[in-house]
This record gives C-alpha cells, structure tokens and sequence, in this order.
C-alpha cells in the first residue's frame, strides 16, 4: 500500500495504517496514471492486494475491461483539474473476474508548489454508498426545513441538535437549545419527556407515537401544547454491543386538532345526554319531575349544581327544584314552594330573565387553595344565594309558546372552567326542554 519505488517509514508507516483503517476503498494515481496506493479495503471489494496493485499504470488488463478501463482513468486523472472533489462511478472487475459497480469521491493531490501531482480516490460498493448518501441526506433534509420538529438528545437528556421546526415549536434560536437541561426549555411537561426519555434508553423505543402536553419557557401566556411524536434509539455502530448514543425525537404541534376533537366528544355526548333525558322524561308522571330529570342528565360532565326558579302568577321567582348543596347528589323539589328568592337586580338570573337571553359570570382566576380567596369565593357565592365554593355560573330564561315561565342555572365550583359559548348555548337547549315540561304540564302535575 506503499509507493512502488520507496519503502515506508515514519510519516508513511503512520499513513500506511491509517487508509488500512479506512472503511472505504482507497486507492490513488500519480500524474502519469501509476497506482501508488492501495489499502485494506481496496483489497476486500476488488480481491486484488496492494503487492499486486501498486506499480500498474492504470486499471486495463486487470482491474477493468479494456473498454472501461480508458474511461476510468481519463475521469479520474481529470479529477487534477476539476475545482473541488468528483463523484465517479466505474464498473471494475473483482480478482475471480465479476465485474462490480463502484462509486466514490476522486480529488487533487497537491504538491508542495500547488501543482497536482496526482489524484486519490475513496470508494465503495455503488448500493452502499448510494444508501450512505440516502441516509445523509435524509439527515439533512430533517434538519433542514422538514414540517415535523427533530431534536436529538444526548444520554445526558441535553439536545444535541435541534432542526427549525424544533425551534419554532420551543419558540426559541436553534443554538440557544443545545447542551441545556429540558427543565430550562419547558416549564410544564419536562418530566414527563424525561421519563419517556429515559425509557427509550434503557428499553428502546415504543412501538406508537405518544402525546405530551407541554408549555415552553419562552411561550409567555403560559399555554399548555399537545405534541404528538416518537423516539428511536441512537447507537453507535462502531462496537460489538451498540451503547446508546441518545435519543432521536419528531414531532409536531396537534393542540389544535386535540380541541377539535375534545370539542367533538364532548358536543356529542351533551346531546346524547339530551336524547336520552328526552326518551325518561316521557315515563315521567308529572312535569317538575321530567324538568328535574332533563337536569340531572344534564349536570353530568358540565357543572356541579342546578337551580330551577318559576314564575309566579305575580311575575315573583319562586325555587321550585335544586341540586344539594352539600354535594353532589339529584336535582330535587325544595321544601317552601311557593316563597320568592328574592334576587337583587344586578343579579344574573333576573337579568337573563329581562334580557330573555343567557347570563354568564364568574368570580375570577384566584386560586382557590388560598384561604384568602376561598373566604372571597363564599361571600361572593353567598351575595348571590347560590352554594359556598361556587365560582361560575350561567343564567338562562325558560320560555314556552312566547311566554317567559321562569330561569334556569347552572353552577360550577374552583376545579372547572368558566362557562364558554358553547356552554351556553348547551344550557339555552336544557332550558328549552325544562320550560316545555313545565308550560305544557296542569297545574296539579306540579
């Protein structure tokens, strides 16, 4: 693997058993065509040793048919001229004589006074080196500008790289996310991307892609994101028992198709819910019985507590049925019929009742586990007659056949959100069936 006119020692015995170590062929020209290298895996591709390669002028009458050998040579002797590494592909003979297509990367060998004097060339088998290229360059294109975040986390759960994509979704500067622990890049959600890190480590990667729900450090509104992705395992391919290199991991952002499709069930279980209080309604014997009943099917999965008040002959509101407030528990007919609640005007169910529209309010965003805030909940609660703990709450007027026969309202405790739109609209079509019941009814079904 030595120059045909020179025995090697000390620089060329260090450089001898470096292209030795090469995974790829190896093999290089001087000016006039002569090899004057030849290595270790040169000799296990083709089956020529480097006794039997160095000194040849060229690849006819061994290497190569005579028909490819002139091309060959002319390519990569041009290779002195060219302004920067070629990529040839030759079809050689192997020593037993089958002829293999090889491809490889041919340059320059400059000498001292930046002349050519000579051309290498590394190469392989063409299928391996076209699946080298392929992997690299799908490497690339992932880290490039692919619609899927790619990051790539070292064994010591630090990002070693990061792809834009990965960038945009941590709404920071790819360079400002390597080498930093995942706890300085999210503020919700980091241990359970550890976790599932560190399973993929010691385990290997699932089989399914999986969800987190995370919040970026740099999101300033504090929002909660659902990523969908998965892991592989990176590792080295250089020892006998692969150690994991760290862990490869794509996604992407789905929070909005997650609401979309929470939004979906839960629409579609409200009136699931309506159908069925419609169909036990009907085997009910009297109308505040079916009003109680559209109620409790409708308090599941949206609020914690019910209020039905109905409209005396003197236009008073009057409690004629609620949840307990202790707990939950049925929507049943209170004691005292027939005494008026005596609501402020600033309160919201005879606003929705002069409105005939829908009221919604809520206390506020403070924490309920502040004993501070609990008292303000209960005395807000009770300014308003309604249960200790209660902190939203939606009005809506009962109206049949073009009259108004009462108000309906829901209430919800700390650990819910606040009533939305489609919440509201949710309570309008309870109400409807609710005045039904009790408009259509005598007064001895009562």
């Amino acid at each position: 693997m030595q120059p045909f006119d020179a025995q090697p020692k000390g620089d060329e015995l260090l450089l001898a058993a470096l292209l030795d170590g090469m995974e790829a062929g190896f093999l290089a020209l001087d000016r006039d065509g002569v090899v004057t290298h030849w290595n270790a895996e040169a000799t296990r591709l083709l089956g020529w040793t480097a006794e039997e390669a160095v000194g040849r002028h060229g690849f006819a009458g061994w290497a190569a048919r005579p028909a490819d050998a002139a091309e060959a040579e002319a390519r990569l002797l041009g290779a002195m001229d060219a302004p920067g590494p070629q990529v040839h592909e030759f079809a050689l003979l192997t020593k037993d004589g089958h002829r293999v297509l090889i491809r490889g990367q041919a340059a320059a060998v400059p000498c001292s006074d930046g002349r050519p004097s000579g051309v290498y060339w590394a190469f392989s088998q063409a299928h391996a080196q076209i699946d080298l290229e392929r992997s690299l360059a799908l490497s690339e294109s992932l880290f490039a500008e692919a619609p899927w975040g790619v990051m790539v986390i070292d064994a010591d759960l630090r990002p070693a790289a990061a792809n834009a994509q990965a960038a945009r979704l941590l709404q920071a500067r790819p360079e400002a996310l390597l080498g930093r622990p995942l706890g300085d890049l999210l503020a919700q959600g980091v241990e359970e991307l550890e976790s599932a890190l560190q399973h993929v480590l010691a385990e290997g990667a699932p089989s399914v892609t999986g969800e987190l729900w995370v919040t970026p450090r740099g999101d300033d509104t504090g929002t909660r994101h659902c990523w969908r992705g998965g892991f592989v395992r990176l590792g080295s391919p250089l020892g006998e028992e692969p150690a994991p290199l760290g862990v490869g991991w794509l996604f992407t952002d789905v929070t909005r198709q997650k609401a979309a499709e929470t939004e979906s069930a839960r629409i579609r279980f409200r009136y699931q819910q309506l159908h069925r209080a419609d169909r036990a309604a009907a085997e009910c014997e009297n109308a505040l019985e079916a009003a109680a009943l559209h109620l409790d099917f409708a308090l599941a999965g949206f609020a914690d507590h019910a209020l039905l008040d109905q409209l005396d002959g003197a236009g008073r509101l009057v409690r004629i049925a609620a949840t307990p407030e202790g707990g939950p528990g049925p929507c049943q007919p209170v004691s005292g019929q027939g005494i008026p609640v005596g609501y402020p005007a600033a309160h919201p169910v005879p606003q929705a009742v002069e409105r005939q529209g829908t009221v919604r309010t809520s206390f506020g965003t403070q924490q309920a586990d502040d004993p501070g805030a609990r008292a303000r909940i209960d005395a807000w609660a009770a300014a308003r007659r309604w249960p200790a703990g209660t902190v939203h709450g939606v009005s809506t007027v009962l109206r049949s056949r073009g009259r108004t026969v009462g108000a309906l309202t829901f209430l919800r405790g700390a650990g819910r959100g606040l009533f939305d739109r489609a919440d509201a609209a949710y309570a309008e079509d309870v109400a409807a069936r609710v005045a039904a019941a009790l408009d259509l009814a005598g007064p001895g079904d009562r």
